[in-house]
């Protein structure tokens, strides 16, 4: 497919969304419009926008590339998935009653109210830290995608299609902030769910299947696998630790992440959100058989027609993130290339652009202290916000061009990876906050626990075959993270008589 037509593409769907963003933030572009939307949002829309939000690029390409990976990975995945669903009931029951019955801006609030200022501090670092990695390797993804197959034939670098990237995202985030995120997530996230089923046609009309010939075909090959019991020791597969990592990563990166509850604290009611987070749990798990599915389909059209994995143009090694483009782009008839481009411009995009307004209203909340007096709304708190927004963009851009310079796997590899070293320690934040009762913290203790424990998981990681008798960690690594700093917080916590509040 001609790299023109493609570029052409992208920006014609950036100028839609530009022009949302407009006039969206038409009437009021103020900080309590950008933060929670004047908590006036519909339950219907951030469901279905926060598809896009949560399942990003990564699911798009990387989850599909991942079923016939060397590593015999087959539909391992959704064992994850099934985690996942369990973590985002536990939110919706456990953590949004919470939130809602204190009214936060940000939900690192809490923790300030529970434990103390330095806790408090440190949570919200964390998830600047963690959702800033995470962001960033979401949209690396895309970023090399359209690197290879557009900006190489102009002799773009690489980090000029980043910042291409970064400021077209931040043109129509940066005036209305959550208002403009919830519309235009619904637009992505529809395109994002239209181009995955249309690429399961257009795969399958290739292939000369109807549908459930092709799905009969994906269960008789080698790669619809699901459960794995085998060798719990030395398996990253088996079904406990993915079960049990996808329930925890869940809690941690949705749950106690500032982005995807945000959205939900947008909402007029608990009801409202909860119904929000029931409907999107649902629609959730059954897309994700769909990306699996497109991962078969497109191993058994590559197998068919003599395709081998890319290979990585820095490390010369195959990136099965680069399988989907490849047939998309290069095998596939011209419509069919376009509807990939849509899904997944539509799935990165809808990811990078939520990010990047929670990290801001986080950052905005937490250390410059908005949404907690009377001149929020003034010019130049409105000003402070919009330069918290281009750090943030900068900052993102650093971690990716570092990203691709060291990077050799995955990308759902990696971002899984970091989030159990990164996101761990809000586990035991708030676990200690919701389920230790009448013990007080010596809080200026807490960061110094929440960067020994990541730094203990490394190690344990290392050198888990050698010291727990061949034991390999997978995403489980999480649950351990946030274990051992909840033992540190008991350990630096003494009893006292003061009633806890919440």
């Amino acid at each position: 497919m001609s790299p023109l037509i493609l570029l052409s593409f992208l920006f014609g769907y950036f100028l839609i969304l530009i022009v949302i963003a407009f006039v969206t933030s038409k009437k009021s572009s103020d900080n309590s419009t950008f933060f929670i939307a004047n908590r006036n949002s519909k339950w219907y829309l951030v469901a279905f926008g926060m598809i896009g939000t949560a399942l990003s690029g990564v699911t798009f390409i990387s989850v599909p590339g991942e079923v016939g990976s060397p590593g015999g990975n087959q539909f391992q995945y959704f064992q994850f998935v099934l985690g996942n669903a369990i973590g985002f009931i536990i939110i919706a029951t456990v953590l949004l009653p919470l939130y809602y019955r204190m009214r936060l801006t940000s939900i690192y609030s809490y923790i300030e109210q529970r434990l103390g200022y330095y806790s408090y501090k440190t949570a919200a670092s964390i998830f600047l830290i963690s959702r800033t990695i995470g962001s960033a390797f979401r949209l690396y993804l895309v970023v090399i995608v359209l690197q290879r197959f557009i900006f190489d034939s102009y002799g773009v670098p690489f980090w000029a299609t980043v910042l291409i990237s970064l400021g077209l995202i931040w043109s129509y985030t940066f005036k209305g902030g959550l208002k403009t995120i919830i519309i235009t997530d619904t637009l992505q996230t529809f395109f994002l769910v239209l181009s995955v089923f249309l690429t399961i046609y257009f795969v399958c009309d290739s292939l000369n299947m109807n549908i459930p010939e092709a799905f009969e075909t994906i269960k008789n090959s080698g790669y619809s696998k699901i459960f794995f019991y085998e060798d719990f020791l030395t398996s990253k597969f088996h079904f406990s630790k993915q079960l049990l990592g996808g329930i925890f990563v869940t809690i941690a990166m949705t749950g106690l992440d500032q982005d995807l509850m945000q959205k939900n604290l947008s909402m007029k009611t608990i009801g409202e959100a909860q119904k929000n987070m029931f409907t999107f749990t649902g629609v959730f798990v059954i897309l994700n058989i769909f990306f699996l599915s497109v991962g078969a389909l497109l191993y058994i059209f590559a197998t068919k027609n003599g395709i081998d994995i890319p290979t990585d143009y820095v490390t010369g090694k195959p990136r099965t993130d680069f399988l989907f483009p490849e047939i998309a782009f290069n095998h596939l008839a011209l419509i069919p290339g376009i509807v990939f481009m849509l899904g997944l411009t539509a799935a990165t995009f809808a990811t990078t652009d939520s990010a990047l307004t929670a990290l801001t209203t986080s950052f905005c909340v937490d250390f410059l202290h908005m949404g907690k007096g009377d001149n929020d709304n003034s010019k130049e708190a409105v000003r402070k916000r919009h330069m918290v927004h281009v750090g943030f963009s900068v900052l993102m851009f650093l971690v990716i061009v570092v990203f691709n310079a060291i990077n050799d796997d995955s990308v759902v590899n990696g971002i899984f990876r970091v989030a159990s070293y990164t996101y761990g320690p809000l586990l035991g934040l708030y676990s200690f906050g919701l389920f230790v009762k009448n013990r007080g913290l010596h809080d200026k203790l807490v960061p110094f626990i929440c960067i020994i424990s990541p730094a203990i998981c490394y190690l344990l990681n290392d050198y888990s075959v050698q010291l727990l008798g061949g034991y390999k960690f997978s995403v489980e690594l999480i649950l351990v993270n946030g274990l051992i700093t909840f033992i540190g917080l008991l350990l630096i916590s003494k009893k006292t008589d003061q009633q806890t509040k919440f």
